[in-house]
């Protein structure tokens, strides 16, 4: 294990494996950054869909033929179905145009845009839905007990949740590309300076030990 090894050596050893870890931990965050938007939108469509499945009341009905029977009774007012397939719904397109879209277009607009647009439509119907959920009057299907009702509260809380996430990763990503943007700019006005003949004038100034020889 390396305890018979020198006190400078077991140091060395050491220090290179801080090292080592610092850089793997580096890397991660930083592919955890990158790929935001894509964890963003996993998240938002398995954790919903996951919640409203644990919501259910256990029957002999499978999971598809109860969802299918919810929708055939559904209401606005009551039923749980349709946080789920907003949040879906509301991923798909952001995927979609992240993946569509350059540098440039992630700058700002279309990608900025449709996602904030998305984001408080969802986000917006949410909390409608959370309006009747709070109601006293209201009567959610499968908020009976205290474990189904709390799933149903923290399967809203957590799409709402998610909209906000959407927005934020949007624009942070909106502004490392304007940043990127602002250099390219910057480095493509330098190169057309040069060729347009600005630079030349500033003559090479000769030390005076070189005059005198």
């Amino acid at each position: 294990m390396g305890f018979g090894l020198p006190k400078d050596e077991r140091l060395r050893r050491v220090s290179r494996g801080a090292k080592t870890m610092f850089f793997l931990l580096t890397m991660l965050i930083s592919l955890l950054l990158l790929s935001a938007p894509i964890l963003i939108v996993i998240a938002d469509t398995l954790l919903p869909s996951a919640l409203l499945s644990a919501s259910l009341p256990t029957s002999s009905l499978s999971l598809s033929e109860t969802i299918s029977s919810h929708f055939a009774e559904y209401d606005f007012r009551y039923s749980l179905v349709d946080v789920p397939l907003v949040s879906i719904l509301r991923s798909a397109i952001i995927i979609c145009v992240y993946g569509l879209c350059d540098g440039p277009k992630r700058s700002r607009w279309p990608y900025l845009g449709i996602t904030t647009m998305c984001s408080v439509a969802s986000l917006a119907f949410v909390s409608l839905k959370a309006a009747y959920m709070f109601d006293g009057d209201a009567r959610w299907d499968g908020g009976v007990g205290g474990r189904a009702r709390a799933l149903e509260v923290g399967m809203v809380v957590c799409s709402a949740v998610l909209a906000v996430a959407h927005v934020a990763v949007a624009y942070r990503i909106s502004c490392r590309e304007r940043r990127k943007l602002l250099v390219y700019k910057i480095d493509i006005e330098a190169v057309s300076a040069c060729k347009n003949g600005f630079l030349p004038r500033y003559h090479k100034i000769t030390p005076p030990q070189l005059r005198e020889e």
